[in-house]
């Protein structure tokens, strides 16, 4: 797997948007979001303008990861973040120990596995490789769509942080493999499959209905939300926000653009 070494380069570039970028800002009328390029950088352009004539100026710095954003909103350097679903932040809270809150949803990216060499579920053979996330939530998360599929079964109980530990049964051997989420789409020729969370999948090129060997069914309860710091849920500056980001104009931009591979969730 020549390529999975690059991956260890995805915190140091993360960490390099920052620089430069280190007060949140002091403003009612201005709000600085963390976002992930694909979908979120994009949902939020759409509705830049529509704040603005409310008298709210919006700006946008980009990450690729999923730590950094929550970090930087923790300490200040940002107002807001859009690029994670509801239970990664609440695992994140718990273990960081850190003050986020959840202002609402916006949409679903659902998880699928691809695969460069295989155009089935039932090609993939035994002893096959099959990446996922190496965080807690989405690794967990992309177990149990191996399990719903019949890959794999996991202990009872094992839950949404359930880990290769946690494998029961393995029918075909398949040997698991957890690397940072950011870098799975680019050792897809290096391993048999990957389970790839939307937005990265957005960001290769790839679409859950279309490309997916399989993928989450539509009430998958992992929903995007917009986060802020505890306390601060209620400023009149992010309730528009999210009344934006809740429109029908989103709502109508996700159902035209994204085939399926993102879905509104409010």
């Amino acid at each position: 797997m020549k390529k999975i070494f690059s991956i260890l380069i995805i915190s140091i570039l993360s960490l390099s948007l920052l620089a430069g970028y280190s007060e949140k800002s002091e403003k009612d009328n201005e709000i600085i979001i963390g976002v992930s390029p694909e979908p979120h950088e994009k949902l939020i352009s759409l509705v830049i303008d529509d704040l603005k004539k409310e008298g709210i100026e919006v700006k946008t710095v980009t990450f690729t990861d999923y730590v950094q954003p929550n970090i930087a909103l923790n300490d200040g350097e940002l107002d807001a973040n859009f690029f994670q679903h509801l239970p990664y932040l609440e695992d994140f809270v718990a273990k960081q120990n850190v003050k986020l809150i959840s202002l609402g949803s916006v949409h679903v990216e659902p998880m699928a596995l691809y695969s460069n060499k295989y155009n089935s579920l039932d090609e993939i053979p035994n002893n096959a490789e099959i990446v996922v996330p190496n965080d807690s939530v989405n690794g967990g998360r992309a177990l149990i769509l191996l399990e719903h599929n019949g890959l794999i079964k996991l202990k009872e109980g094992a839950g949404l942080s359930a880990t290769e530990k946690d494998i029961v049964e393995n029918p075909k051997n398949i040997k698991i493999t957890a690397l940072e989420a950011a870098g799975l789409p680019r050792v897809l020729d290096d391993v048999d499959g990957a389970v790839i969370n939307g937005n990265y999948a957005l960001e290769a090129g790839l679409n859950p209905v279309n490309d997916g060997l399989i993928i989450e069914d539509k009430d998958s309860p992992y929903a995007n939300i917009v986060a802020v710091r505890e306390g601060e849920e209620n400023q009149e500056k992010f309730q528009k926000l999210l009344k934006a980001l809740q429109s029908d104009k989103v709502r109508k931009f996700i159902e035209e653009n994204y085939d399926g591979g993102v879905v509104p969730a409010f």
